[in-house]
């Protein structure tokens, strides 16, 4: 995309205007328009071209952001969301994602990473800062683990020779160190991993490991 739009909806006003003249200076790129709360929605029912990229704060004050991005994404479904905050530590990625945002961005990045992430968001991308990425997964395997808690005890039944397998997965050990420490086939240790995963209603072996280490601390 050669020309990308783009809504910016901050209300830190010396941040907003930093932020505008910042990626106003890149070729190719145009703040369309500037918000710092929920009058988005009115602005951009004034404008006559609608914006590809919403860059949006996450901390707002006024207004819920989530609650914020799903009434863009109804208005214009097309556009796509990047998430503004100074501190990674603060967002909750799971309900970011799901919320249908599109990618990440510390306010305290440097220009070429600004322009790296909208440029690739407005290609059709999602993107995430390698550290949140991380953060990310092991926020999906806490939150399969809460829910798996969550089940009555006797709606898990693992018998001895799973709960081995469970506890070496746990370790860090692979297919073939489990089937080599337990002396049986690396396809048994498949089959076993299969059923655990289907019992525990989980979906990868990092959920297994989040999901013993849970259940032991």
């Amino acid at each position: 995309m050669d020309n990308v739009r783009i809504l910016l909806i901050e209300d830190n006003r010396l941040l907003q205007e930093g932020i505008a003249a910042m990626l106003d200076s890149v070729e190719g790129f145009g703040v369309i328009a500037r918000s710092e709360d929920g009058d988005a929605i009115e602005q951009l029912k004034k404008l006559s071209t609608l914006p590809d990229i919403v860059l949006l704060d996450l901390g707002l004050e006024k207004m819920d952001s989530l609650d914020l991005m799903a009434i863009i994404q109804k208005e214009i479904p097309k556009c796509r969301i990047i998430a503004m905050e100074i501190l990674a530590e603060n967002v909750d990625i799971v309900e970011f994602v799901r919320a249908g945002g599109h990618g990440f961005i510390l306010k305290n990045a440097p220009t070429s990473e600004w322009i790296r992430t909208i440029r690739a968001v407005a290609s059709g991308e999602k993107v995430l800062p390698p550290a949140m990425t991380h953060s990310l997964f092991m926020q999906i395997a806490l939150n399969t683990v809460e829910k798996v808690h969550a089940l009555p005890k006797d709606a898990v039944r693992l018998t001895p020779r799973e709960l081995e397998v469970v506890k070496l997965i746990s370790e860090g050990l692979s297919n073939k160190e489990i089937a080599e420490t337990l002396h049986i086939a690396t396809y048994t240790v498949k089959s076993h991993v299969h059923n655990i995963l289907e019992k525990l209603a989980l979906s990868t072996r990092l959920q297994i490991a989040a999901y013993t280490h849970s259940r032991n601390s």
